[in-house]
């Protein structure tokens, strides 16, 4: 991971928090967007490879907690709040919206930059889930519309007789497109496809 595909997005309508949190990512050579309302960045074109955003609660055109959760909607980066103050109602709504935390300003820069690399590896993985899954579906649309009902039967623990009599085919042709699921899924074992399935049907 090089430091240019890591992005820190500041979203705050106050320009002084924005040029303070601008000097301290450009003093660690970090690379950051400021943004003075949900507007600018919404209309913003992402290329990040990994991101977080610093987001306020106090906005111009939308609350903060209500941006979080339009975002989270979409795939949205993992959110830090960066308040005037900190409310308990306001905080736990945050933190169950799965906010990564809750700072009030002005912000510790170590715990501030603490929570920013949780961000990172938290964003890092959620964009490894959604390609792994995006690869499955792109293996499962390549099963024919039987071996779709086949697949569901099997994962599920049916023996293949089981499995021909629930689809009305003989056991002979169940192993046939048992074989075509396996090698279609590019399932390195039956367990390995049991796992598959069930991460497709989630």
């Amino acid at each position: 991971m090089k430091a240019a595909d890591e992005v820190v997005y500041v979203l705050d309508d106050d320009h002084r928090i924005r040029e303070a949190l601008s000097e301290v990512f450009a003093a660690m050579g970090m690379p950051h967007v400021s943004f003075g309302s949900a507007t600018e960045y919404l209309r913003y074109r992402r290329t990040d490879a990994c991101a977080c955003l610093i987001l306020d609660v106090d906005l111009p055109d939308i609350n903060g907690l209500d941006l979080q959760r339009q975002l989270g909607e979409d795939i949205g980066p993992p959110i830090i709040f960066l308040s005037g103050y900190g409310d308990i109602p306001s905080t736990v709504r945050a933190m169950k919206a799965g906010a990564v935390e809750f700072l009030t300003k002005p912000a510790d820069h170590e715990m501030l930059l603490g929570a920013i690399r949780t961000a990172f590896t938290r964003d890092l993985q959620q964009r490894q889930r959604v390609a792994e899954i995006a690869d499955l579906q792109r293996r499962f649309a390549l099963l024919t519309p039987r071996e779709k009902e086949v697949l569901p039967l099997i994962a599920d623990g049916m023996l293949n007789k089981q499995a021909a009599a629930a689809l009305g085919i003989s056991e002979v042709t169940l192993q046939v497109h048992r074989g075509q699921i396996m090698r279609k899924m590019s399932a390195a074992s039956f367990a390995d496809l049991v796992r598959m399935a069930f991460r497709l049907a989630a």
